[in-house]
């Protein structure tokens, strides 16, 4: 998995490139430490798989950028990650762009 970030200010945009599973999650998480971020956007158009690891990972950031009073949202998912997020209702509690 490739993370790449840019920063300017307040305003983040991460993208993911690769499988998001429970051997790659913890770099995730890791990344998405998202202190003094107000607008953050997730591009995973690079993303060909997420486990359920991948999932905890969106909702805790998904949790933090709320309770600062931040926007997160979450670009480019591929139709196979899409299904997940359907099927498991994260598609209804997360900003799909």
């Amino acid at each position: 998995m490739e993370i790449t970030k840019k920063t300017d200010g307040d305003i983040m945009t991460m993208n993911v490139v690769g499988r998001v599973d429970t051997t790659t999650a913890p770099e995730l998480s890791a990344a998405l430490k998202l202190d003094g971020i107000k607008d953050f956007t997730l591009d995973i158009s690079g993303v060909s798989y997420m486990s359920s690891a991948g999932l905890r990972c969106l909702l805790m950031a998904q949790k933090a950028m709320m309770a600062s009073g931040g926007q997160m949202r979450i670009a480019g998912v591929q139709p196979v990650v899409k299904e997940v997020l359907d099927i498991t209702g994260f598609s209804d509690i997360l900003q799909l762009v």
